[in-house]
C-alpha cells in the first residue's frame, strides 16, 4: 500500500519525507524517471547511481547522488506529495513528475505536484539554504539570525513567524499554536517582542517539530488539556492532531473558553484567543 508522507505543507513533513527517503534508498542504486516529461534531465542525471542521502533545510530539500555534482531541489508547495510503495512494478498511474526505484528489497517513489523539482548546482544550493532562517528541526541552527530580523521589523510577529527568511520550516499551524502557547499578541511588531518571549518561542518550536516528524501529526495541548484529561471528545480534522486554535474559530478555547478568532493575515488565516493572547501595551509605543 502506497504511504502519503505529505499531509501538510509545513517543516516536519519534508524532514518526515526525508528520513523516510534515506532509510528506503540511501546506499542503493536507483532507476530515475521522469514518467510525465517535466523532469527528464534531472531524472536522467540520477539514473544507475547509487542514492546518497536527502536533507531538508525548512520547506527546501535537496537530494544527492553518489558521484553526481548537482542536487536535486524539491518545494511541495500546498499540493506536492510523496508516495513510497514497497514494490518494483508499479504502474504509471497519475501525473508522476519524478519516480525513483530500487530493487532487492523493492522499493517505488512517486512524486506529484510539487511546486519546485530542479536540478542545482553545489553553488544554487549554498545561495538558496543562505536565504533561509534557522530551522528549528537542524542542528546546526542559529537562532539569532532569527532574533536580529524580527528585533528590527516592524511587521506583525504573526506575519513574521510565517516568513521563511526567519523561521525555515514554520508554517500556519505551528505560527498559531506556538504564539498561543505564550500568550504572544500576533499582531504586536516584532521589534517590541522581548528577547524572553523570543527565547520561548524559539524552546517550543525545538520541542514541538521534532514530535510532529515522528508522530507525523502536529500535536501542541499541554497534558491538562488533552481530550482524556478534559473529558472532550478528540479533534476531527483532516490536519490531526489536538491543537488550541488552528482551525477552531468560534470553538471555546481550551484553555478560557473565550471563542477562538480568525482574521485573514498575509493572505493566511490567523488563529487566536482573544483573551489568553490580548492586545499587548506595546503596540500602542512609538518607535
Amino acid at each position: 500500500m502506497a504511504a502519503n508522507l505529505a499531509p501538510m505543507p509545513e517543516g516536519h513533513v519534508t524532514h518526515r519525507i526525508a528520513g523516510a527517503l534515506n532509510r528506503a534508498f540511501a546506499g542503493r542504486v536507483v532507476r530515475s524517471t521522469s514518467p510525465q516529461g517535466r523532469f527528464d534531465e534531472g531524472a536522467a542525471r540520477f539514473d544507475g547511481h547509487v542514492f546518497d542521502h536527502a536533507e531538508a533545510y525548512g520547506k527546501q530539500m535537496f537530494l544527492a547522488a553518489q558521484d553526481v555534482d548537482d542536487m536535486v531541489n524539491i518545494h511541495l508547495g500546498l499540493i506536492g506529495k510523496f508516495a513510497l510503495t514497497p514494490t518494483y512494478d508499479l504502474p504509471e498511474v497519475g501525473q508522476i513528475r519524478w519516480r525513483m526505484q530500487t530493487e532487492d528489497p523493492p522499493m517505488t517513489m512517486d512524486l506529484r505536484g510539487a511546486t519546485v523539482v530542479a536540478l542545482r548546482t553545489p553553488e544554487e544550493v549554498e545561495q538558496i539554504v543562505a536565504r533561509l532562517g534557522p530551522d528549528p528541526l537542524r542542528t546546526d541552527a542559529d537562532p539569532e539570525v532569527a532574533w536580529a530580523r524580527i528585533h528590527k521589523s516592524a511587521s506583525p510577529i504573526g506575519v513574521l513567524m510565517m516568513d521563511q527568511k526567519i523561521f525555515a520550516g514554520v508554517g500556519n499551524i505551528y505560527r498559531a499554536e506556538t504564539l498561543f502557547r505564550n500568550r504572544i499578541d500576533p499582531f504586536m511588531p516584532g521589534k517590541f517582542l522581548r528577547r524572553n518571549e523570543f527565547e520561548a518561542l524559539w524552546d517550543d518550536l525545538v520541542e514541538l517539530m521534532p514530535l510532529g516528524v515522528r508522530d507525523g501529526r502536529i500535536d501542541t495541548v499541554h497534558t491538562d488539556h488533552t481530550p482524556e484529561a478534559m473529558g472532550r471528545a478528540a479533534r476531527v480534522d483532516r490536519h490531526g492532531g489536538e491543537v488550541y486554535v488552528y482551525r477552531r474559530e468560534a470553538q471555546p478555547c481550551l484553555v478560557c473558553a473565550t471563542p477562538v478568532s480568525r482574521v485573514e493575515l498575509a493572505s493566511r488565516n490567523l488563529f487566536w484567543c482573544k483573551r489568553c493572547q490580548p492586545r499587548s501595551r506595546r503596540r500602542a509605543v512609538r518607535g
